[in-house]
């Protein structure tokens, strides 16, 4: 029977979060594994923020810029026609 069951570590001792359902005294086999966090929608872009901190220049803000203009103007036109 294999059976996946979470658990807190202590020392030598893992205090499992609920029965695994085996007898009293019966050899088992045990694979540890660190558990995954529970995911936070955004967490990536969290992460990632400021990786090109070092690499970024003024001409980098200036297309951004551009570009959020451009933006800008397309969504204007499109309201008035």
């Amino acid at each position: 029977m294999n059976k996946s069951i979470s658990g807190v570590i202590h020392g030598n001792t893992i205090e499992l979060s609920e029965s695994p359902g085996f007898l009293e005294g019966q050899l088992v086999d045990v694979i540890v594994q660190a558990a995954r966090a529970p995911r936070i929608r955004g967490e990536g872009i969290l992460k990632s923020a400021g990786a090109l901190a070092n690499e970024w220049t003024e001409e980098d803000d200036r297309i951004l810029e551009e570009i959020y203009n451009d933006r800008k103007r397309e969504s204007n036109r499109e309201r008035s026609e």
